[in-house]
């Protein structure tokens, strides 16, 4: 009599690092040929738990080396209050169960949350890593996701059709310690859909489809300006990790041979100890021309490999990649390929960065930064301004967006020539500069026209330095209009409706006899004049409000 299990099979699918283009885990997803084993593992938790065994079987005969993700059902883990088999199963074929992330899958609604959330942290205490699958597409409360406190966030890919949704989620996913990834990413346009967003990881037929070998090599598309626009000071090192190659500390140096020999992609190995904190770094041509001089294997083959290793070099995964950049020129000039291991706050290793996909990344930032840059004044385009703006609308932050510019520029150029009035912008570009400095965004969105993202408290001074002095071109008097709108939490959702609320604001400052500034408040009537009279027609004193 035939078992199910003689139908079963395993389907690998690569999860991909979005910045560096490489494999980071495989997913490994059942695939019955007869059928449909899921849905009976849905309703019976001894077989889900079967199932997430045999899957890590089934990646071992693979000979990965890759960290695996194993799907789980919240209800199993409730159910079962743990997975005790699957932890014997790691031991038994030799990986760590840090090397071991399990995707939680929905349904949650009738879980029992305490019983799930008390088997997340056995789990957690065991090694594991904790995956929230299926989000935005799933019933996962949100209260729920953030006392799951996950390792790794995966989005449905329909909810890249709501940017603002993805961001929040990263946003959230910052505050938990937890990378964001995408699911079901079929098009180029969703990848950088995607990247924009903020995801640092991603799953889709577009790399990759689900394969009974794993695949060695998965497409990612090239980044778009676009993707890339205006990235953080200091991109976060977790978006820049690979997965590590690592050994017991009581590995010999022959087992490390092997493993080098037998895999050229891996640039090195971390001897961990039982916990899986990083205690040696083998570097992988060092330690080979060791082995291969005259007498080495010999000499070393059966001794432990920890002799041939180094202190490793290790930072949080919180750190930036400039951290890393510090902690590779403290050493010596002899270890600069040396990968450097990132660990979490328990000091386990999570993986590996290299230095090469962080110069790469930092040098691509700054030639995009300098591709943005408007000649005239060397300051950044609205591109830059309008991503911080959706960024700080995604993290719930108050901000201020003002529109600065020269009065009748026009006529500047036509009465004092071109070469004064380019002058004068570059002027009013460092004047802005210094006044924003250290608490503001400043960008050149062409021509005379300025943008500044602010907080609220640093308008005044802003505008004090910006306006209350003499402008001059040519020996010609001028004048600047500024214009401002107020946006707090929940009152403009995207960029776009921030600027669409600027735009009557700068209208009606141009509308002011001299230098003006006229301020708005997202959402709420009225017009409130902070500099500028109004037209002697009108009759309107300075300060009476405009609208």
């Amino acid at each position: 009599m035939h078992s199910w299990t003689d139908t079963l099979r395993f389907a690998f699918q690569p999860v991909v690092n979005l910045r560096t283009g490489a494999v980071t885990a495989l997913e490994v997803l059942a695939r019955p040929e007869t059928g449909d084993v899921l849905a009976e593992a849905r309703r019976d938790p001894e077989l889900d738990g079967r199932l997430a065994v045999l899957a890590l079987r089934a990646a071992a005969r693979k000979e990965t080396l890759l960290p695996l993700h194993l799907n789980v059902f919240a209800a199993t883990l409730a159910d079962l209050g743990g997975l005790a088999r699957l932890h014997d199963a790691v031991r038994a074929e030799g990986r760590m169960p840090w090397e071991v992330t399990l995707d939680i899958v929905p349904p949650c609604t009738h879980v029992p949350q305490r019983a799930l959330l008390e088997a997340v942290g056995g789990l957690r205490e065991q090694g594991f890593r904790i995956s929230a699958d299926g989000i935005g597409d799933g019933d996962v409360p949100l209260r729920l996701l953030t006392d799951l406190s996950p390792d790794l966030v995966k989005l449905d890919a329909s909810l890249l059709a709501r940017p603002a949704a993805v961001r929040a989620m990263r946003t959230l996913c910052e505050q938990l310690g937890a990378l964001v990834a995408v699911e079901g990413v079929e098009t180029e346009l969703q990848c950088t859909a995607a990247l924009s967003a903020g995801a640092q990881l991603a799953q889709g037929e577009l790399f990759a489809p689900p394969a009974r070998i794993p695949a060695a090599d998965v497409y990612v598309p090239p980044r778009s300006a676009a993707a890339s626009a205006q990235p953080r000071p200091g991109p976060p090192v977790r978006e820049f990790v690979r997965p590590a190659a690592v050994l017991p500390v009581t590995a010999s140096a022959g087992q490390v041979r092997a493993l080098l020999t037998g895999s050229p992609e891996v640039s090195g190995v971390l001897l961990v100890d039982q916990a899986g904190v990083p205690v040696r770094s083998v570097h992988r041509s060092r330690f080979l021309l060791s082995m291969s001089g005259r007498y080495g294997h010999a000499l070393y083959a059966d001794r432990p490999a920890y002799k041939l290793g180094d202190a490793p070099r290790a930072v949080g995964a919180d750190a930036t990649a400039w951290e890393v950049l510090d902690v590779v020129a403290v050493g010596g000039s002899g270890r600069t390929s040396d990968d450097v291991a990132v660990v979490d706050h328990g000091g386990r290793c999570v993986g590996v960065v290299r230095l090469a996909d962080l110069v790469r990344a930092l040098a691509e930032t700054r030639v995009e930064e300098a591709a943005g840059l408007n000649p005239l004044t060397r300051l950044p385009g609205s591109d830059a301004i309008t991503a911080e703006v959706d960024r700080r609308i995604a993290e719930g932050r108050a901000f201020a967006l003002s529109w600065l510019d020269i009065d009748h520029f026009k006529q500047v150029n036509d009465g004092a020539g071109f070469a004064a009035g380019d002058e004068l912008i570059r002027s009013v570009g460092r004047a802005l500069q210094q006044a924003a400095a250290g608490h503001a965004r400043v960008g050149h969105i062409g021509g005379d026209d300025f943008l500044v993202l602010t907080d609220e408290e640093a308008l005044e001074p802003l505008a004090t330095a910006l306006l209350d002095v003499p402008w001059s071109a040519g020996g010609r008097l001028v004048t600047l209009s500024l214009s401002t709108v107020v946006c707090r939490p929940g009152s403009v959702f995207d960029h776009r409706q921030a600027a669409a609320a600027l735009a009557p604001v700068k209208k009606a400052a141009k509308a002011l006899a001299g230098t003006s500034w006229v301020l708005v408040r997202a959402g709420l009537p009225g017009q409130e004049v902070r500099r500028g009279a109004a037209p002697a027609r009108a009759g309107r004193a300075a300060a009476e409000p405009l609208g």
